[in-house]
């Protein structure tokens, strides 16, 4: 075994790549979300900080742990979390592939058939963003949703009724979600049900207060 402790790591990003359609799946739209998210810290995270590095890997496999515990990868990783080595400086390197690879849409768009429903949902095009909001382009930060047929969608909640630029709040919490990543997860979670807040975030825009959305968010990207 490679004594950086990378080897099993590889394993597993190899494993999650291979069952990639069933961990997302497994996990829901709101868990993947949070996997990406792992996954980005766990590249940004300067490759000589070895106790950082360990660290957001463990965070990793905290989410998968999420998995049904009959899943190949939940088995695994498991299994590594109580035998293998601590993760080497080279980890970074896989993650970055791996979450480059889990972020790209799957050919059907995203898990659990809710293709159809995100892009049913009201929505604008580029044109549209453009002209409501006076720009020249649509803003980053934006939830983007890309329909072969009627080209990109643009989810009308980020806007305010009336025109305008875009939600602020919506903007922060897109970047929480990593939409520029990941923008059928964070669709997902705004036009989905939630507990913790108790209806869909979307329609709670201007009802509850910004502070409570973001919190709600936040809570999901550290696994609370």
């Amino acid at each position: 075994m490679d004594e950086s402790g990378d080897e099993p790591a590889e394993e597993l990003f190899t494993l999650i790549a291979a069952h990639r359609t069933t961990v997302r799946e497994g996990l829901g739209d709101e868990r993947y979300a949070l996997l990406l998210a792992r996954l980005y810290a766990l590249v940004a995270v300067p490759c000589d900080d070895t106790m950082e590095v360990r660290r957001a890997y463990q965070y990793v496999c905290r989410v998968l742990l999420d998995l049904p515990h009959d899943h190949p990868v939940r088995d695994t990783v498991g299994a590594l979390r109580l035998t293998a080595a601590p993760p080497g400086p080279g980890v970074a390197v896989g993650a970055r592939e791996l979450m480059a690879l889990l972020s790209a849409p799957p050919p059907a768009g995203p898990a659990l058939g809710t293709t159809d429903e995100l892009l049913g949902a009201a929505a604008l095009s580029a044109d549209e963003v453009c002209a409501r909001s006076g720009a020249g382009a649509p803003e980053r930060g934006l939830i983007r949703l890309p329909d072969p047929v009627g080209g990109d969608r643009y989810p009308e909640f980020q806007f305010p009724e009336g025109g305008g630029s875009p939600h602020e709040v919506v903007l922060e919490i897109n970047r929480l979600l990593l939409a520029d990543l990941d923008p059928w997860g964070a669709a997902a979670w705004w036009l989905s049900g939630n507990t913790w807040l108790g209806g869909t975030p979307a329609s709670l825009l201007g009802q509850l207060p910004d502070a409570q959305l973001v919190a709600a968010a936040t809570a999901l990207v550290e696994g609370d």
